[in-house]
């Protein structure tokens, strides 16, 4: 009767008409089942139920067929039978997405030459949201993105209200208010990749910061600056010199933010390989009412937040002046050569990094504290017109620690020189610092004969010892650690006015603690704190060892 059904087509009539027809298609193929041959089909599934084991429905099929089988070779009940695809030309269009979107940016243009479907594809707003976010960071609607407790409002295009005192802007343009993710990546974040990261200014001898981020619809440049001196806990302060956005047309438009006017024309040129360079095209926005005397003002008030009636020393007047009158010169129009982050060792000290430094009168400096095998090295990305910015200020032997005496006795200058002398010599006549397991013997009699006469003995090098600054040791900042974990020796770099003369004289290397070390210059009896920089700097980090060194001794050579 079954048989019957189908050959009438009553019954599960779809699929039996649909085999049929592929049937008559093929020559010499499979033909339509007749009673004799279904009732032979029965009986043998009847037997095969009737010896034990699992049963097997009659509709699946010959003996030793699975239900996979089946539905494979017939089709399942609920969907017509689909071919399987040859090619990734024939994947629904919902998963080409999902791949695409896996795929680097750089590579979609090339994907989209394949054929029409492909490049249809790619049009697709949410392949290039991802890459956005995953390459770039960017999150969000690139139409309205918010940003609370900005620190300038020159830099978003405007105000949410502006009759309220609320600090809340949006990055939005009145012209750009259709910009998509596609035009995002291919018109900015693609042609200006090479720009991200840390950069040094070529500024003579005083070097800066500059570091390129993506944030929402821009790339800005942002100028970092340290603390006012001699604060050098407080937070890095930042200041925005250029911005990249999209403008008429979905072009990129570069824009500089120096000065006190807004945003006006600028230009980003890149030339050779970790360098590109920045123009402001109307450097009369970068003029005051006032002439250069307020210009001045608004500058030493910005740089050292004190005016010049507050800084007695005329030394250091002097100073401030010339580096004004250098500075200003420039009107934005600089080039920067790319920096990279120290990588880190397991048999690093501490984690390497940048640092704020105190430097006497020339106020505080930013230091990148690298480690190479035994040695810890200080290399200045600020400068000043002694020691100018990429020369080593700092070189420490880690290999030749220094074992401080107690209190009553470190107070004395003679003290902490004799010992640092001491090594010192050691150093210039060529010895081998000796093993820790020797250095373990010599201390061990005398800390007994330092317990046994009632002075009290020194605490071991890797536990918290008190500490103190000896007497006619000058210090920027009072506020020191009265702790430190150890010391070492080493030579600190010092120059005439212009870089002349220089030397390097020895000094004492003092570990606070991870994010804080000191050096006493013995011959300038001065004390130089450095406080770790804690800022997020995406796209800094080396890509080996090998570059990072390339890129210290390019450093040094800028400047010598």
């Amino acid at each position: 009767m079954a048989a019957c059904a189908r050959l009438c087509g009553v019954g599960q009539s779809r699929r039996c008409r649909r085999r049929q027809r592929q049937s008559q298609q093929d020559k010499d193929s499979d033909s339509d089942m007749d009673e004799e041959e279904e009732e032979r089909i029965v009986g043998r599934v009847q037997s095969e139920a009737a010896a034990p084991g699992p049963a097997v429905p009659a509709d699946l099929g010959p003996v030793g067929t699975t239900a996979n089988d089946h539905r494979a070779r017939c089709g399942s009940a609920d969907s017509p039978e689909q071919p399987s695809p040859q090619s990734l030309v024939e994947l629904p269009p919902e998963l080409l997405v999902e791949i695409f979107a896996l795929l680097p940016g750089t590579v979609l243009p090339i994907l989209a030459l394949v054929c029409k479907k492909f490049r249809q594809i790619l049009n697709t707003e949410t392949i290039w949201r991802r890459r956005c976010a995953e390459e770039f960071g960017v999150k969000g609607d690139p139409c309205k993105i918010e940003e609370v407790d900005v620190s300038s409002r020159q830099l978003y295009a405007k105000r949410v209200n502006p009759r309220m005192e609320s600090r809340r802007f949006v990055k939005v343009l009145p012209d750009n208010e259709h910009t998509d993710f596609r035009s995002l990546y291919t018109q900015m974040l693609h042609p200006y990749r090479h720009i991200l990261g840390l950069w040094q200014p070529d500024i003579g001898p005083y070097g800066g910061l500059l570091n390129v981020v993506v944030d929402g619809l821009f790339i800005i440049g942002w100028m970092y600056l340290p603390p006012h001196d001699p604060r050098v806990e407080d937070p890095m302060r930042r200041r925005p010199l250029f911005r990249i956005h999209l403008l008429d047309g979905n072009k990129a438009t570069v824009e500089c933010m120096y000065g006190h006017k807004g945003p006006h024309k600028g230009d980003i040129q890149t030339g050779k390989k970790d360098e590109f360079s920045t123009k402001c095209n109307q450097t009369d926005h970068h003029r005051m009412p006032g002439g250069r005397q307020e210009e001045f003002r608004t500058w030493l008030e910005e740089e050292w937040g004190r005016t010049l009636e507050d800084i007695f020393h005329e030394h250091m007047q002097e100073l401030i002046l010339m580096k004004f009158i250098y500075t200003s010169q420039y009107d934005n129009c600089l080039m920067y050569r790319r920096i990279y982050l120290p990588p880190r060792l397991p048999s690093d000290l501490l984690q390497p990094g940048l640092f704020k430094g105190t430097y006497g009168s020339h106020g505080l400096e930013i230091v990148m504290l690298s480690f190479h095998g035994t040695r810890a090295r200080g290399t200045k990305l600020t400068g000043d017109p002694n020691v100018p910015a990429g020369q080593l200020t700092l070189d420490v032997d880690l290999s030749r620690p220094v074992r401080l005496p107690d209190l009553d006795s470190l107070q004395s200058m003679d003290e902490l020189s004799r010992l640092v002398q001491e090594v010192h010599e050691q150093v210039q006549n060529g010895s081998t610092p000796k093993s820790p397991a020797h250095r373990a013997e010599d201390e061990r009699p005398a800390a007994e004969s330092a317990s046994g006469s009632g002075t009290p003995a020194a605490a071991p090098a890797c536990d918290l010892q008190p500490f103190v600054l000896p007497l006619g040791v000058m210090a920027r900042n009072e506020v020191y650690p009265r702790t430190c974990k150890m010391c070492f020796y080493g030579t600190g770099l010092i120059a005439g006015h212009g870089f002349t003369s220089p030397e390097r004289t020895p000094g004492l290397f003092v570990l606070f603690d991870d994010d804080r070390f000191g050096f006493i210059w013995l011959e300038l009896k001065s004390f130089s704190l450095y406080s770790r920089l804690t800022d997020n700097l995406p796209y800094a980090q080396a890509p080996s060892v090998e570059r990072f060194e390339e890129m210290l001794r390019s450093m040094q050579s800028w400047t010598s």
